[in-house]
């Protein structure tokens, strides 16, 4: 695999297309549309099977949990944060990521949040630990009480990694996602998102103390640079720190084809999520 290219050089010197698509996924993805598509429809049907949907965490109409408890109250629990570039998809497009690790005994949890432009970055940063806190408290009311694994993909990824401090989380899995969020500043993103200055320093788990937690990073061989470059660099910055957890190249996954490593019982993520929290006993 040829090195990745740092967005952030020469970035300014830039087109403002070539800004836009270095993080255009769908874009670079041919048949993302038809991907997306069977996502959804397949989430559909794994959803209509289960009763324990939209349990409120949080006063917002997203603040809402879908959970999926395993038989043992007792059995680690993948915590699963959608993407969407924090501005679109919801929990409910993605319930089909329950099936890897629940054919190993796992519960899964799967929280929606708001979005932009009507929530700010901060907003949703702060809804993903409350509902990090709803989960301590409640979970084992609701058959959910084994040990945490925080994981996203994309814009999920970001918001799992910020949030691996939290008192629950006992380790982290972040799927190809953006770590720096000073270069989307100047791309189409920017239009929903109005980032600040504070929440680019407080918000980019790269300029950020490293949390001494394992995490496990992941993206694909066939993904944009700019995602690579910055999966890279955060595994780089948190072996240099002493941090635990590997760096994962999903050879030839793209941006929506790397979720089937999490989704499948034999994937190379959900054997990932398996060894960082194993099972009880």
């Amino acid at each position: 695999m040829s090195e990745p290219k740092d967005p952030r050089l020469n970035w300014s010197a830039l087109p403002q297309a070539e800004r836009d698509a270095a993080y255009d996924n769908n874009k670079a993805v041919a048949n993302s549309s038809a991907l997306i598509a069977a996502r959804n429809a397949t989430s559909a049907k794994v959803r209509a099977l289960h009763r324990t949907l939209d349990v409120p965490y949080g006063p917002g109409e997203r603040t809402k949990f879908d959970l999926y408890p395993a038989q043992d109250s007792s059995a680690p629990c993948l915590v699963f944060l959608h993407g969407g570039y924090w501005q679109r998809n919801s929990r409910e497009d993605f319930a089909m990521m329950i099936e890897g690790l629940a054919a190993h005994g796992w519960s899964v949890a799967i929280p929606g949040y708001s979005l932009a432009p009507q929530a700010s970055l901060m907003q949703i940063v702060q809804e993903i630990l409350l509902a990090l806190d709803w989960l301590s408290a409640r979970g084992a009311s609701q058959g959910i009480a084994g040990p945490v694994l925080l994981s996203g993909w994309s814009a999920g990824a970001q918001l799992a990694a910020l949030a691996l401090h939290h008192p629950v989380v006992t380790a982290g899995l972040a799927i190809s996602g953006v770590f720096d969020l000073a270069p989307l500043r100047d791309t189409w993103l920017n239009a929903a998102l109005r980032l600040t200055d504070e929440e680019i320093e407080k918000l980019s788990p790269l300029r950020l103390p490293v949390v001494q937690k394992p995490l496990a990073v992941a993206y694909g061989s066939a993904e944009l640079p700019a995602l690579v470059w910055d999966s890279r660099k955060l595994h780089e910055v948190r072996r240099a720190a002493g941090a635990p957890g590997e760096l994962i190249a999903v050879e030839g996954a793209d941006h929506f084809t790397i979720l089937d490593e999490l989704r499948r019982a034999d994937g190379l993520l959900t054997k990932a999520a398996l060894s960082l929290v194993p099972k009880p006993g």
